[in-house]
């Protein structure tokens, strides 16, 4: 393979279409696109500096190397890319990719960052930006922390462990995700997905885990949550703290060593169709508060 070392790139396409090099301590300073095309490239301890960097390109590999602001766009339309030891700065990365792999790498502008990718791997990964990963598929993760409200909206075939995510509207629009041994707090959690599993999960979360058709929980914790669960079907909830409040259930089983608040409206929802378990029930309501007004 051809080697460069110590080199400083600038102009538009400074690489255009390389094949099978490696690229030691070097710059890609400003000039758009300059890897666009290529192939079978190892970027070692450099710095990306300006726009659109790696597009269009297959089987490339990233090690101790960061992308600054201005390298926003970085990676979109490549296929094969694995990225190790990394600080991004920049957002909008990685954009219609598949086969992505990340491991102990820190985004500090993710907004809109992995949008419609697909084959993701991140291993100790670390982001902050809205709208993160929406409509990607096929996502391995082990070890996240993400800030930023709205993520994974639309996406599928998702496994999550060992996260935290301080995101509002976290799992919008989503199918077959499991989140094991995770912190999640925001705002409706999950709305209008369907097979959604916690396992070991802390959520907090108002309005949480509603509008979804078969959610599982095991072992989790609910925190400070009220109103949860309205028009959720085909539920099978194993919670081992108090539920502030549950609202309008739609189908299924609830467990829980207490609720402060149970409110089913019968003419909204058929209460035969939940089961409710619980030791201790504060009290019940047939109508919510914003109705009795």
């Amino acid at each position: 393979m051809k080697e460069f070392k110590q080199e400083f790139f600038k102009g538009e396409r400074a690489l255009f279409a390389v094949d099978s090099v490696k690229i030691y301590d070097s710059i890609f300073d400003e000039g758009e696109s300059p890897l666009k095309e290529s192939s079978n490239v190892e970027v070692y301890d450099s710095q990306f500096k300006y726009k659109y960097p790696i597009w269009y390109s297959k089987n490339i590999k990233v090690e101790n190397c960061n992308w600054l602001d201005m390298a926003r766009s970085g990676v979109w339309y490549t296929k094969n890319i694995s990225v190790k030891d990394a600080l991004i700065q920049a957002p909008k990365n990685f954009r219609r990719c598949d086969g992505v792999s990340l491991e102990n790498v820190t985004m500090t502008h993710a907004e809109e960052t992995f949008w419609m990718c697909k084959n993701i791997k991140f291993k100790n990964v670390t982001a902050a930006g809205h709208y993160f990963g929406m409509n990607s598929e096929n996502i391995d993760i082990d070890g996240f922390k993400l800030d930023g409200n709205y993520c994974f909206d639309g996406a599928k075939n998702i496994t999550i462990r060992n996260a935290v995510l301080l995101s509002k509207d976290a799992l919008w629009n989503t199918e077959n995700v499991t989140v094991y041994d995770s912190y999640i707090c925001g705002e409706y959690l999950g709305w209008n997905s369907k097979n959604l599993t916690f396992v070991n999960c802390t959520i907090e979360s108002l309005q949480g885990m509603c509008y979804i058709n078969n959610i599982t929980m095991k072992n989790c914790k609910l925190i400070n949550t009220t109103l949860s669960f309205e028009y959720a079907y085909d539920v099978d909830a194993e919670i081992t703290t108090k539920i502030d409040s549950v609202f309008n259930p739609g189908s299924g089983q609830i467990s829980a060593s207490e609720i402060d608040t149970l409110i089913v409206e019968q003419d909204q929802v058929d209460p035969s169709k939940t089961k409710i378990v619980c030791a201790k029930i504060g009290k019940t309501e047939d109508v919510v508060e914003w109705r009795k007004q």
